[in-house]
């Protein structure tokens, strides 16, 4: 069974709080959108949030980890025992989300759906959700059937579940999987009619002949998928696990009124999924970076989204995102404190006829 999130409408964030925000920011002290997109991502926190004093201090980031079986097709740099070892990475702390997150104060929780390798037991801070070792190969069959699907799905909403019990203001999900450029690129094309070489990056380093190669097999897979642009049989035909999961828990998260701050390349193909799926959703979601990944910028306009960071960053595992926080965490604070021109005593332009 699908989780609720699903297919139940979302709910909308509070158009009062909105409008209430919307009038605190035009009277601060400061010109009328001069702290441009800080200004937004407060007003709509407050909408999100519910509340006048939004607020990011609790932050809860999942990382959702699983090997892909279009790997034996030779499209990754590196060989598909990483998946697992970057998992018992993350457990120790020595992953680049596991520093950042620490330096956030936020709850780091990685979800293993399937590897390949062997994992140690009892592994820290990892929730063994296993479905299988891997996908299929999705260049020459579907890469899950409904069953598995479902699992994944289940488990995002599962984490989302989690995250609102721990009390979460903002939600994060990250990616681990050797080969999911490639699932993240074919499942973009299917849902955007691009072709591979439009969408078809490096990933973990190709040279310029792997990514040839690698596009090759994204057309492979999407002549097998065919025209089908629908999002559960675009997922079952060529998705991740943890794209899947992704998709799960941003509806989940936002099924429960967390905001959600996506990261890149493959969190936002994870996120252009849910919005086709429900398209609401998109009203939750904040955009952490731009990732120098192929694909990303075409999937981030097929969403009308403007990122807030672009570092040439392509890390995935919720890297950029997590790097975004603290602009969230501004953006709140200037809401919050910043004086308006009353309080301040400072004149608002209007005996020269200029309007706050």
């Amino acid at each position: 069974m699908l989780p609720a999130s699903w297919t139940t409408p979302l709910p909308q964030p509070d158009a009062t709080m909105i409008e209430r925000a919307s009038a605190r920011q035009s009277i601060l002290t400061k010109p009328p959108g001069s702290l441009g997109r800080l200004e937004q991502v407060a007003i709509a926190l407050c909408g999100q949030q519910g509340r006048d004093a939004p607020a990011v201090d609790r932050v809860h980031i999942n990382i959702f980890a699983a090997d892909h079986g279009v790997c034996e097709e030779g499209i990754s740099a590196f060989p598909q025992a990483v998946t697992a070892q970057m998992i018992a990475n993350f457990a120790a702390g020595g992953a680049a989300i596991s520093v950042l997150a620490k330096q956030l104060g936020a709850e780091l929780e990685v979800i293993n759906l399937g590897t390949v390798g062997d994992l140690p037991a009892h592994l820290s801070g990892v929730i063994d959700a296993r479905i299988a070792p891997c996908t299929a190969n999705l260049a020459a069959e579907p890469a899950m059937p409904p069953e598995q699907l479902a699992k994944a799905l289940n488990t995002g909403d599962q984490a989302a579940q989690r995250a609102a019990n721990a009390g979460a203001e903002l939600y994060i999900a990250g990616d681990m999987g050797i080969g999911n450029t490639t699932t993240a690129a074919a499942l973009a094309c299917a849902l955007l009619d691009a072709s591979a070489a439009e969408l078809v990056g490096a990933g973990t380093g190709l040279a310029p002949e792997g990514v040839s190669h690698k596009a090759r097999v994204v057309e492979r897979a999407l002549t097998r998928h065919g025209p089908d642009r629908h999002p559960e049989q675009v997922l079952s035909s060529l998705g991740g696990f943890e794209i899947a999961a992704m998709a799960g828990a941003y509806l989940g998260a936002a099924s429960r009124r967390i905001p959600v701050l996506v990261d890149g390349f493959i969190a936002t193909v994870a996120a252009l999924i849910a919005v086709r799926q429900q398209p609401e959703l998109i009203h939750w979601l904040h955009f952490g970076h731009r990732s120098a990944e192929r694909g990303h910028q075409r999937v981030l306009e097929a969403l009308d989204a403007t990122p807030l960071l672009d570092l040439s960053m392509r890390l995935g595992e919720a890297s950029g995102a997590a790097v975004a926080v603290p602009l969230l965490r501004q953006a709140c604070a200037l809401h919050n404190q910043m004086a308006s021109f009353a309080d301040a005593g400072v004149s608002d332009g209007s005996l020269m006829g200029v309007k706050p």
